[in-house]
Formats: C-alpha cells, sequence, structure tokens
C-alpha cells in the first residue's frame, strides 16, 4: 500500500468511532484533527469534504459490524442454526466493532432528514444486511431446512428489526436486558416456527 493511501486508511479508522460516537454534526473539525494528529490541511488532502470522510467512515465501521454479525456461520451447515448463531453474535461479540454502537442505528438516526448522502449509505447497509440473511433462508427452504411456509423477505426484515429496535431500548435504558429478551426471542422462534418438521427431527436425533 503506498504511504497516500495508508495515511488515508488511517485517518479513516481513527475518524470512524468519533462519527460513530457524536454523529456527523457533533464531530468537531477539532476532535478529528487530535484523533488523526493531522492538521485540517492534513486531512483534506486526502478528502474532498466532512461528508465524504464521515460515508468512508460508516462504510468501515459497518464493514466491522457485518463481518462480525455473520462471524463463524460460513462453518454451520444448517441454515436455521446459521441464523442462531447469527442472533447470538449480536447479542455477544462486542469485541473489535468501532465503539459509538451500531453504525447502522447511528447513521440511520442521525442523518433522517438532514444528510441525505448518509442517509442513503444507511439504506444500502441496510439493504445489504437483509440481502444476506433473506440469502440465508432461501438456502434453507431449498434444502428443506427451512418451512416451505416461511417468506423469506419478511423473517429477514424481521430479524433485523428485533435486533436494531432492541439495541436501541437497551441503549436508551443503558442495560442489556431488552436485547438479550430480544435476541432469545428470535432463538426460539427460529427454532419452533422457521426450522422445518423433518429439520427438527433430524436435530434431535444428532
Amino acid at each position: 500500500m503506498r504511504k497516500g493511501e495508508h495515511t488515508r486508511q488511517e485517518i479513516i479508522r481513527k475518524a470512524a468511532p468519533i462519527f460513530n460516537q457524536r454523529g456527523y454534526d457533533g464531530a468537531a473539525l477539532s476532535d478529528l484533527m487530535k484523533a488523526t494528529g493531522l492538521e485540517k490541511g492534513g486531512i483534506y488532502r486526502h478528502f474532498e469534504s466532512k461528508q465524504q470522510l464521515a460515508a468512508e467512515a460508516f462504510d468501515y465501521a459497518w464493514k466491522l459490524a457485518l463481518h462480525t454479525r455473520f462471524e463463524g456461520t460460513q462453518a454451520i451447515s444448517n441454515t436455521v442454526d446459521r441464523l442462531q448463531q447469527i442472533v447470538r453474535n449480536f447479542r455477544d461479540r462486542r469485541a473489535g466493532l468501532v465503539p459509538g454502537g451500531c453504525p447502522l442505528l447511528n447513521t440511520a438516526i442521525d442523518s433522517d432528514d438532514g444528510n441525505p448522502r448518509l442517509r442513503e449509505k444507511a439504506r444500502s447497509a441496510l439493504g445489504s444486511w437483509l440481502e444476506r440473511l433473506r440469502s440465508i433462508i432461501e438456502e434453507g427452504r431449498r434444502r428443506g431446512e427451512v418451512s416451505s411456509d416461511v417468506d423469506a423477505s419478511e423473517l429477514a426484515m424481521l430479524i433485523v428489526s428485533t435486533l436494531e429496535g432492541s439495541l436501541m431500548v437497551s441503549r436508551l435504558q443503558r442495560k442489556d436486558d431488552p436485547r438479550n429478551l430480544a435476541c432469545h426471542h428470535l432463538e426460539q422462534y427460529l427454532e419452533t416456527d422457521v426450522r422445518a418438521t423433518e429439520s427438527k427431527g433430524r436435530a434431535a436425533k444428532s
């Protein structure tokens, strides 16, 4: 990697927690300068605007979050077990994430009306998460592991909405109970209402 590109990536890495914790308007240039160790000109030599830096910082934070949510699932053969692991990852795997919580939730709230570019970034990120879940669910239907009457798009939306909503409540109440309750409910729902009957029998014998 060339020195200029390395510096650029370091700026993104160091700026990501500031945007994720304080939002676009709350991330002052002085904070970015302090975090990166660069003057204003040093930062804007690599980015045309604060908005471009915020957008790329979001991409960086979301990439880490999405990787963590699907971490370890490729080694799980059964698709319902894989979905349950994704739920557990959301609950349990917090290390390695950009400080400040879920970048999707933060950016969606922060940019709802005032920053169309970041709002579109959040919409795209949501779409990528939903699509990955939908793909797993569709695979499970084809393999007879997910009940045939399950709508893949609806189930994907249910999982994401439940997880993100529980995270918002947990943050407001400053306790983990809402997130833990939601994750437990989803695990049970996936077992009782999503796993195909034939697959339940095989799971019980294994």
